[in-house]
């Protein structure tokens, strides 16, 4: 059983970046392989499926994307009209230096989804080339997903640690906040290099991107719903993985060993592995680990599945930044944590 559930596993790293058939559908592929891991690991039953459907996060996140891709739609042209007269008032570098850092703070208060709703929204029609949109972008997906720890409203992530740890609301910012806040101050910086204007572009000029219509906003929707599913399915499919090689593991290791939540939910993963008998510094470790390497690619966020829908960025490009970017904070946490 667990050989077939490790090559699983490698399949879903490796298969969305040599297919250009598997990334254009990811959702459906991440939820065949969730569904043939749990079969595998013999935990597909009646009671597994009625638990994922009476999951409530699921339904409101597809209905935040649903609603939220109508109103986008309905005042777009408000929006992009709003937009240009900030660029007028404000320098390029500026503007992405404080979207990057304000959607990563925001994103603790009004959930990553919301944050990824407006993030992707506001990044669509940035005066820049596409190359720059997408790098911004996944740099604003890192913000976001390191940012929505800080309070348990902001993921479902740390909704589940403040449970585990008996935390009050508050908690996790004064334990945390210290490495997150000056975490999103850097993106910031860096998305800032990438906000190079593009002189042949204007805000309402969006030739990248295909026009927003119900159909395309709805099937976006649908496709985050089975997203969400399928992360339930590959959290219990792979658990016998989790289980047996990596929550036994020291917490030096596991740091690393946690940049499995590229692919797999890091929900699960905290789910799994942080416990009451856990010093601060085991806790901060298991968390950041889990928290940077979901930004390295499209799979390990849910603000990442969302924009790479709508900016229809491919699973090839997420990584060309993504997983250096993730490499580089991952080493530079660790010396922090451990080294310092």
């Amino acid at each position: 059983m667990l050989f077939i559930l490790i090559i699983l596993l490698i399949v879903t790293f490796v298969l969305p970046l040599i297919s250009k058939k598997v990334e254009s559908n990811l959702e459906v592929f991440l939820f065949t392989i969730g569904l043939l891991a749990s079969i595998t690991s013999g935990v597909l039953n009646k009671t597994f499926l009625l638990s994922i459907a009476q999951n409530k996060f699921m339904y409101f996140i597809a209905f935040a994307v649903l609603i939220g891709g109508f109103l986008f739609k309905a005042f777009n042209n408000p929006i992009k009209i709003g937009l240009e007269h900030i660029l007028n008032h404000i320098p390029l570098r500026i503007f992405v230096f404080l979207l990057v850092v304000i959607i990563g703070l925001l994103s603790s208060i009004i959930t990553a989804i919301i944050a990824a709703l407006l993030l992707v929204e506001i990044v669509s029609i940035l005066p820049v080339s596409r190359k720059n949109k997408i790098n911004i972008n996944i740099i604003s997906c890192f913000s976001i997903g390191i940012g929505s720890i800080l309070t348990p409203i902001g993921e479902p992530l740390s909704t589940i640690v403040v449970a585990k740890l008996s935390l009050g609301f508050w908690d996790l910012l004064h334990r945390l906040g210290i490495y997150i806040i000056p975490g999103i101050l850097i993106l910031g910086v860096i998305g800032a290099l990438y906000a190079s204007l593009d002189k042949t572009k204007t805000v309402n000029d969006d030739e990248e991107l295909e026009d927003e219509t119900n159909k395309l906003i709805l099937i976006r929707a649908i496709k985050i719903f089975l997203f969400i599913i399928a992360l339930e399915l590959l959290g219990e499919g792979f658990r016998p993985i989790i289980d047996k090689y990596i929550i036994t593991l020291d917490y030096h290791y596991l740091y690393w060993v946690n940049m499995s939540s590229a692919v797999l939910d890091n929900a699960t993963l905290a789910a799994a592995e942080i416990s009451v008998k856990m010093s601060q510094v085991q806790v901060e470790a298991v968390l950041l680990g889990l928290l940077i390497s979901g930004g390295m690619m499209i799979p390990g966020n849910i603000p990442n599945i969302i924009s790479a829908g709508k900016l229809k960025i491919t699973s090839s490009e997420w990584i060309k930044l993504g997983v250096p970017l993730g490499l580089i904070m991952m080493a530079i946490y660790y010396v922090v944590l451990f080294v310092i």
